[in-house]
Formats: C-alpha cells, structure tokens, sequence
C-alpha cells in the first residue's frame, strides 16, 4: 500500500545488489510512496548484481561510484543533484564488507590489510559519504540519512567477526557526524539495527541459517524481513519522523531486550 510519504522527495542509495538486499526493497519502496532518485554501488559490486533492472523497473539512473573514494563521492553528489534537478532529501548508506569473514579468518588471526579495507568500506564510507554531502551542502533541510547495523556493535556474536568493531564505529559516526549535520543543516541521520536477514552479503557469515533460526525463536514478533526494514526506512525518510536523529533504532522483532525465550528455554531444557 502507498501513501505518498516520499512525493517529490529526492534521494540517494548505496548498495542495492540484488533483490534479496535491503537497500533493493527500499528502492522499490520509495519509488512506491511517491519518491526519486539515483541509484550507486562500486563497480565491481555492480557487475555481480543486477542493479541495471532496478534502475529500469524504478526510472533511476546509476552513477557507479567507490563509496571509500572521496573523489567518487564528491563527483556522485555533484552529478546526482544534476540528475534529480537539487538538493537530497534522504540517503540510504547499505554496505558493509569483510574480506576477513569471507576468507575465513578468525576473529583472533586477523589479517590486518583486509581488517582496515573492511573498515574502510564499512564505516569510514559512511563519514565519506556525509562529509561529502556536508561540504557541497547537497541536503534539503529536514533531510534524512539512514545507515544500516546490527547488534554484534554492543554484543558479542562470535561468527561475526570484525564486521562487530566495523558496525560499532558506523553506529558513532552517526552520532558524531548527527550532530553537526543536524545543528547546522537541520538533517537528521539514524541508524537502524535490523534483525539477521537473509540478503547475499549476510549469508557469507559462518552459520548464518542457524543464527536466524535463533533469532527467530528468542523475538516475539520473529525476525524482520528485508521489506520490514525496507518500510522501517521510508518512514524515517518521510516528515513523520522530522525529530528523531543520532538514534540507533532496533528493528528486530524484539530480540534486542531479550533475555530468553520460552521457546529457547524448551530447545535446552532435559527431556523427562
């Protein structure tokens, strides 16, 4: 159902892969409530995924670009302006990278060029991508600025590996970067903290299947779906939410003030 909450409003967003991915539902969700705007992931993301059918089901344009580039950056906001015809009134920030989980690395043999790629993708990007929007002042008052997380930033999931450290320094540089972009722009920036979700980039972590599974059974309301959080998104992009900033939302069913379920509590209970 559409309620035009994003008429006329014009956006920016990073990391639509796939029709699994979070920031592909929110696309085609924007575009639903009325929304426009122009569609970027780094080239070599880009030739994996299908980007180009988004564009054309959404009448988006893409501007490839290296989200740990500032020149990239700088040349997205200026062209996406173009583009949309003014400033941005909403930027999804989807991505997240480790070469660590991918290869196989623990957590405790860690191969350090790959952590600090990691990084640099993952959060470091993220104040990339404001500092940019920050200094070409590309954001309408009032605008929105999204970063997806996950809960291994304040607990310990073992399997997620340096992925945790990456989304806890995302989650500050909301907070930090919020602050100036709200006192001297009037924009708000958010993250949302979304339950495990089944997208291409989450299935590369170790015993992911199992993990939803728990998950699942510890929230009250079960997991989060991509097109859950994807709905999450449009209502922090629209005039509903004009005051909430330097937030991390949690959008996980519940799972996140658990302590334990009933149903956990059974799986390990002794059979009589």
């Amino acid at each position: 159902m559409s309620y035009n909450l994003l008429k006329g409003k014009k956006g920016i967003i990073f990391g639509a892969l796939d029709e699994n991915s979070i920031a592909w539902k929110t696309a085609e969700r924007v575009h639903e409530e009325g929304g426009t705007f122009v569609l970027t992931n780094a080239p070599i993301a880009m030739r994996m995924g299908q980007i180009k059918d988004l564009a054309e089901k959404t009448g988006s344009e893409i501007i490839p670009a290296d989200a740990t580039s500032v020149e990239d950056l700088d040349n997205l906001v200026e062209k996406s302006m173009e583009i949309l015809g003014g400033k941005i009134d909403f930027v999804l920030h989807s991505i997240g990278m480790s070469i660590n989980v991918r290869k196989g690395r623990h957590y405790t043999d860690q191969n350090y060029e790959w952590t600090q790629k990691g990084t640099d993708v993952s959060a470091m990007s993220f104040h990339k991508v404001m500092q940019s929007l920050y200094k070409a002042d590309a954001m309408n008052e009032w605008g929105s600025i999204v970063a997806l997380t996950y809960m291994a930033a304040q607990r310990v999931f073992p399997d997620y590996n340096d992925m945790a450290d990456n989304k806890a320094y995302l989650e500050s540089i909301a907070r930090s970067f919020g602050y100036f972009f709200g006192k001297e722009k009037k924009v708000r920036v958010n993250t949302i903290s979304q339950s495990p979700t089944p997208t291409t980039a989450g299935q590369g972590v170790k015993g992911f299947d199992g993990f939803i599974n728990y998950a699942d059974k510890m929230s009250p309301l079960g997991n989060a779906s991509a097109l859950d959080c994807a709905n999450y998104t449009i209502s922090l992009f629209s005039d509903l939410t004009k005051m909430v900033t330097l937030q991390n939302l949690f959008h996980d069913g519940g799972f996140s003030n658990m302590g334990v379920s009933q149903e956990v509590m059974e799986a390990f209970a002794p059979e009589e």
